[in-house]
């Protein structure tokens, strides 16, 4: 966007279409239509600073994008497309949408999900991961899904980020969550807490040790960050006293974390740790569960939290928050996750 002054006031201009042709693509995709998915991208795509950062396309359903856009009684329209390409000379105040879906009133009930939304919150996600490893799109942003609507449909995922793994073909992955003060990765997702301590492995701490370094490295510009890792028990296990997982597992991949040049201190007790993580002592956390790490994160960065997807060949990051079923169709939903997401988005394709 282009500045300029007038006495006091700054003035400012719309990207021309010279600009617009330098800007990064980046596919949002619409979630699951019965949630706030839809509601909070017109919200998002509302701000005028989105289209000066990146030329944003949709990927969703047109009917469910059109009653979001009346919902929230937004100025912009939508202007259904049929390459990606198309988005760069989209018109001002139109939404690019690619639509591979068409569902029925019936099918997006607000907060109901349903068999057919699942399968296209599915085929949105495929769609949307194969533009980006084909290059056509510089990054992914998502919206929210529901899992059980997916596994109506047959598709069997815990979340976005196996899925995505398993698109692109690896299983080197790491979840991680951001802000502007709390970084925190995970070793085990999305799994039941009965199952966690088998699945805490040598292995698996020091694969998610090495890549959540790499991610927070692209993320802050440092070389070589401080990453804190957490104990699995209270009290890094009292020497045993509590669990032996600190002593067998989690200091030997630290110790060999060091060894590779990585800078890293653990296992410490996670009771006490994000006190010290919060006023900058570490670049970013790696947490053995899923609420041990997310539960103070969100504390502290529920409206601008990123989920990010760390290790796959392509770029994805996403809003922190569910599809938010008893907010759907109210209006009320906020899109300032999505936001924090596009701009990181973009932030990580620069």
């Amino acid at each position: 966007m282009e500045r300029y002054h007038t006495g006091t006031n700054l003035i400012l201009l719309e990207p021309d279409t010279e600009m617009k042709t330098k800007l990064p693509i980046i596919a949002i995709t619409m979630g699951d239509p019965c949630g706030i998915g839809p509601e909070i991208i017109v919200k998002a795509l509302q701000r005028p600073e989105i289209g000066t950062i990146c030329v944003p396309l949709v990927i969703g359903d047109r009917l469910a994008l059109e009653r979001a856009v009346l919902l929230c009684e937004s100025t912009l329209e939508l202007e259904e497309i049929k390459t990606v390409e198309d988005a760069r000379s989209a018109g001002e105040q139109r939404i690019p949408l690619l639509a591979f879906s068409h569902l029925a009133e019936a099918d997006i009930g607000y907060g109901a999900p349903s068999r057919a939304a699942g399968d296209a919150a599915y085929r949105f996600i495929c769609h949307a991961a194969h533009l980006c490893l084909d290059g056509q799109v510089s990054a992914i942003v998502t919206a929210p899904i529901n899992k059980k609507a997916m596994h109506k449909a047959g598709h069997d995922y815990p979340g976005h980020t196996e899925l995505l793994a398993e698109l692109c073909g690896t299983d080197n992955f790491v979840m991680m969550l951001a802000g502007d003060v709390l970084r925190v990765s995970l070793v085990t997702i999305h799994e039941a807490l009965a199952d966690v301590p088998r699945l805490i492995t040598f292995e698996q701490v020091l694969k998610t040790i090495r890549i959540t370094a790499e991610g927070v490295a692209r993320l802050t510009g440092k070389e070589v960050p401080k990453l804190a890792v957490l104990a699995l028990n209270p009290h890094c296990g009292e020497a045993g006293k509590f669990g032996a997982e600190e002593m067998e597992i989690i200091e030997p991949a630290v110790k060999a974390a060091r060894q590779e040049g990585l800078d890293v201190e653990g296992p410490l007790s996670a009771d006490t740790l994000f006190h010290f993580a919060q006023q900058g002592a570490y670049d970013g956390v790696v947490a053995m569960y899923h609420d041990q790490g997310l539960i103070p994160l969100k504390m502290l960065h529920f409206y601008d939290g990123v989920n990010i997807t760390l290790g796959l060949p392509i770029i994805r990051t996403s809003v922190d928050h569910g599809t938010a079923y008893n907010l759907a169709g109210s209006g009320k939903a906020s899109e300032k996750s999505l936001l924090a997401a596009i701009r990181m988005a973009v932030d990580m394709v620069k």
